[in-house]
């Protein structure tokens, strides 16, 4: 078995990713029109080509931040990248779509990105690799060092609800509303390796499961266990990989706020020797069915001893609890962003409110589309 290093970060350290669909901009529908929007990038801004990803199809394309240390650093740098990229889409006649799921699409006229890895991945999994439509935003925390990763990591799984509720963006799948408010977490579930962790106790559990899974050929590379929240050791954080594709700057803003905060309170909690609080695995589970059904009007438990209560209400004492994080972290205004998702609604929300209004997707891409602006 071999050791798995841990790269930690002295300070707790700030990254976000965040993945948009293209849609063409007189059918709505998606676009693979990847290809030709990083030739526009290596052509006009190589040096952007560092914060301009790939992914697993050819209508999808991720921006990246640097390394920061506040969340208006992140957000001030993706909105530069953003500003950059769109530029772009406007000469390819595509526009940037930031939800968790397309209403629409079809995946059978999708194309895959060149690549070995991501042809190997298909292979694989099959119908449903290639029903993969969806888009998500990935949020990184620096943690100084591994005996904190897996306690927080255990215990930021009780907020897990909280996340998925406020980012919901994928109630539509195909032509019809599934009644979900992120079917795009149901959806991203079956591959394997992918979904909720396991909940290690130490360290060397850890590194003996990666072993397992490279030994038994389930995994070549440590990057492929896709877990909800997972460790990346090389970049010595936590990568929380919870939320729905986001529509808007300010809610992406307000959620990297809210995950920045948490994570930074559970690692000062556990350096001062608490014991993290946690929950039994069928009850994170739970949580996370009852916040990808019910958005923010899900019932969420609590606790090891299955209290329960709204979403919302819970958000509310979880803000109000996180201020002094936030203040030290500098992003005070940020997090107010919560209460203004929970007061005016999630995209998932804005998206059947529109469906109801016109009986069209493609106004509700179109939508979907106009809030980035």
């Amino acid at each position: 078995m071999s050791p798995i290093e841990f790269d930690g970060s002295p300070t707790p350290t700030l990254g976000v990713e965040w993945e948009f669909a293209l849609t063409d901009k007189v059918t709505g529908d998606l676009s693979n029109s990847a290809a030709a929007l990083f030739a526009a990038v290596g052509e006009h801004h190589p040096d952007r080509e560092g914060k301009i990803h790939k992914e697993l199809l050819r209508n999808t394309v991720e921006l990246v931040t640097g390394i920061c240390r506040t969340t208006g650093e992140a957000i001030a740098d993706l909105t530069d990248t953003l500003g950059v990229v769109r530029v772009l889409t406007e000469e390819l006649g595509v526009d940037l779509y930031g939800a968790g799921t397309h209403p629409f699409a079809q995946y059978s006229t999708q194309l895959l990105t060149e690549g070995h890895r991501y042809a190997e991945l298909i292979e694989r999994t099959q119908w449903w690799g290639r029903q993969m439509l969806i888009w998500g935003v990935h949020v990184h925390v620096g943690i100084s060092h591994r005996d904190k990763v897996l306690p927080i990591l255990d215990s930021l799984l009780n907020f897990y609800p909280h996340l998925l509720a406020l980012s919901s963006s994928s109630p539509m799948w195909a032509g019809q509303d599934t009644g979900y408010a992120s079917n795009r977490a149901m959806m991203f579930q079956q591959l394997p390796t992918a979904g909720l962790p396991f909940q290690f106790e130490t360290w060397d559990q850890f590194e003996a499961f990666v072993a397992d899974q490279k030994t038994t050929g389930i995994i070549d590379h440590l990057n492929e266990i896709r877990w909800d929240i997972r460790p990346s050791p090389h970049l010595g954080t936590i990568e929380v990989r919870v939320c729905d594709g986001m529509t808007n700057l300010g809610e992406l803003s307000a959620i990297v706020a809210l995950i920045h905060c948490l994570v930074v309170d559970l690692d000062r909690r556990f350096s001062a020797g608490e014991t993290l609080p946690t929950m039994a695995p069928w009850l994170v589970q739970e949580n996370k069915w009852r916040a990808a059904r019910y958005g923010l009007e899900a019932i969420v438990i609590l606790d090891g001893q299955c209290r329960e209560q709204l979403v919302t209400d819970d958000l509310h004492r979880l803000l109000e609890r996180l201020q002094p994080i936030a203040r030290d972290l500098g992003c005070v205004d940020e997090l107010a962003g919560v209460e203004r998702i929970i007061a005016q609604g999630a995209s998932y929300q804005r998206q059947r409110a529109v469906y109801r209004d016109t009986h069209s997707m493609r106004d509700v891409v179109a939508s979907v589309v106009a809030e980035l602006d």
